[in-house]
């Protein structure tokens, strides 16, 4: 008997001009963001039928366009937007978000910054 049901999406990429400050946000840079859904059994197809199962495309769609829906300061912003769109619009009991970030402006070599969210449903 299946006792979980998660979903998660690796590496959903899109480019837009995400940064604190204005030089950060002047230049388009690659955002990449994971996802998992954990969902109520509920929700698990019963029949091999692609329209009873929760469309990948239409998360991905989700995270690209909340990525591009304003010019975000903060990829704390985003994340946090991008959970409450993901519970908003999807069966989820518990959602994880993980922002990344492959150009960080420090004075220091920082290959990447990830923030990383996870929030269930009341």
């Amino acid at each position: 008997m299946v006792t979980e049901y998660t979903i998660r999406l690796h590496s959903i990429r899109f480019r837009t001009n995400m940064g604190a400050s204005r030089s950060e946000r002047s230049i388009p840079q690659e955002i990449l963001v994971d996802v998992e859904l954990t969902l109520p059994v509920a929700a698990l197809p019963r029949r091999d039928l692609r329209r009873d199962a929760v469309d990948y495309g239409v998360i991905a769609d989700l995270v690209v366009k909340e990525g591009l829906a304003e010019p975000y300061h903060l990829l704390e912003t985003y994340a946090q937007r991008l959970v409450d769109r993901l519970l908003e619009t999807t069966p989820a009991l518990r959602v994880r978000v993980g922002a990344t970030k492959l150009r960080v402006p420090t004075s220091h070599s920082v290959d990447r910054a990830v923030v990383e969210l996870v929030a269930s449903r009341d």
